[in-house]
């Protein structure tokens, strides 16, 4: 996939089996978790979640809350509640105290149908229950969380679950987990590039400089006194100001760019420069 120096695109086919899959799948459940990166409440949503689950059931589980200002991500709870008339719940990768509310909510919104099953004269099952979201935002972590154990396949880059797996959680919950899905076009080029910020999007779709710059340019607009702070900078903050701050200077006294950009990516994505909320 070549890299475009003023664009972020993507055409993965297996995007489109997975979404494919997915619609197949969701008559097998009973309800729905959507995995969101708290970083990004609006853009690391599927736009068309919607339409894809239709009726089913769905709570919506903000991830990674641990990288964002928990009273900003109050807000945005009742934001997304309000939006959405589902449940929104928080969760991050090293906390386990919410693993009883998850799991709790997760049977709650299955019960209806369960019901129904046992109305026709079945016995009752096992809540079962499909975990979707955008590459990335943790969605396998959350269910090696919940399993205690490492079943499914995590990885650092986006898209690493391929194939859709059953989990039990529990007697009482089964868990779906499923590729990642996302948009096969990104037109709207904000939300592309606060995917990249965040690791949502394929390394090989977009250029470290181009990204680095203007999540530089944002958190300068946004949240200047924390960069200022990390970078133990006086002035506003560039690449190139960082470069010649870390030393990192190449041949002929020029600030090695793409080195400063892979960093300063790196140190917003490990929640180093400070917690934020870029929707």
């Amino acid at each position: 996939m070549k890299k475009d120096k003023t664009h972020i695109h993507w055409y993965p086919g297996h995007i489109a089996k997975a979404e494919r899959k997915l619609k197949e799948q969701l008559s097998l459940v009973d309800a729905v978790i959507e995995v969101v990166d708290a970083r990004l409440p609006i853009s690391s949503s599927y736009e068309n979640i919607t339409r894809l689950l239709a009726q089913k059931p769905r709570l919506i589980l903000l991830n990674k809350s641990d990288l964002v200002d928990k009273n900003e991500l109050k807000s945005w709870v009742k934001v997304l509640e309000e939006k959405n008339n589902v449940p929104v719940l928080l969760s991050d990768a090293k906390n386990s105290k919410d693993l009883n509310l998850i799991v709790k909510k997760s049977e709650e919104l299955s019960e209806p149908r369960i019901q129904e099953i046992m109305k026709k004269g079945l016995l009752r099952r096992p809540a079962r229950v499909m975990v979707v979201g955008m590459p990335n935002v943790g969605k396998s972590s959350i269910i090696n969380k919940l399993t205690k154990s490492s079943k499914t396949k995590i990885g650092a880059k986006a898209g690493v679950t391929r194939q859709q797996q059953w989990v039990r959680i529990n007697p009482r919950l089964d868990l779906l987990d499923t590729p990642g899905i996302i948009p096969m076009k990104q037109e709207n080029q904000e939300a592309a590039m606060k995917l990249a910020f965040v690791n949502s999007v394929s390394e090989n779709a977009y250029s470290n400089e181009i990204v680095a710059r203007e999540l530089v340019a944002i958190l300068n607009e946004k949240y200047p006194v924390q960069l200022k702070e990390y970078y133990n900078l006086e002035d506003e903050v560039s690449v190139e100001v960082i470069a010649v701050k870390r030393n990192w200077i190449k041949a002929g006294g020029v600030p090695d760019i793409e080195r400063t950009s892979v960093y300063i990516l790196r140190d917003f994505r490990e929640g180093k420069i400070g917690k934020f909320i870029l929707d």
